[in-house]
């Protein structure tokens, strides 16, 4: 498996990083936390002052690595976390070596390989030279984002007709990242369309 690549920092290598802790009263929406070796992003917060017993907050929180969000957790007020500095480094995707995504750092240009699993189902999504949104706690990569819309070939699919335009049905069409997708009755083989990567939907032709 393809090591981890870990991100530069200026100014001080990863040794030298001094872990940063808050309580709950430097609480902010969209701030990186680390809990239980797990990288999160605050979604929203809430701080509670009951008639009776101590202050507390509730909280809702975003599994950076896999998306789940957990909601409804609870700590006392003043409870310490460890935050983390989330950075968003924009790449250019080049190729796959049959290893790993070898991905361009925009800014120093260096060639970064990216194990699989650091994409997963986003990699149906990728398509050489495109610039994707590589995202970071500190220096530690948690995953990759392609380009929210991709424009890409349709490789393989029925022969469309022009009559199919009337009855608004679809059909599958595999597109060249190889990824299949649903679109338009009337669309051939070898036509570029726009793609919401979000989804998987078609959104028009080129």
């Amino acid at each position: 498996m393809t090591k981890s690549p870990r991100l530069a920092l200026a100014g001080a290598g990863e040794k030298e990083r001094h872990v940063a802790t808050i309580s709950t009263a430097d609480f902010k929406n969209g701030m990186g936390l680390k809990i239980n070796g797990k990288y999160y992003t605050l979604v929203e917060f809430q701080h509670v002052k009951p008639g009776k017993g101590g202050a507390f907050v509730r909280y809702t929180i975003k599994d950076l690595k896999s998306g789940k969000t957990i909601n409804n957790q609870t700590v006392n007020a003043g409870t310490k976390f460890e935050s983390v500095q989330l950075i968003t480094r924009e790449m250019q995707y080049l190729y796959n070596d049959g290893v790993a995504y070898v991905f361009m750092d925009n800014e120093s240009y260096e060639q970064i390989p990216v194990d699989p699993s650091y994409i997963g189902d986003n990699a149906q999504w990728l398509k050489e030279n495109d610039t994707c949104q590589l995202l970071y706690a500190d220096t530690e990569l948690l995953g990759v984002n392609p380009p929210m819309f991709i424009e890409v070939e349709i490789t393989e699919t029925d022969p469309g007709f022009k009559g199919d335009t009337v009855q608004g049905g679809t059909k599958p069409a595999t597109i060249e990242t190889g990824a299949t997708i649903q679109v338009p009755m009337y669309l051939n083989q070898g036509e570029v369309i726009k793609v919401d990567t979000r989804d998987g939907k078609f959104v028009s032709r080129v």
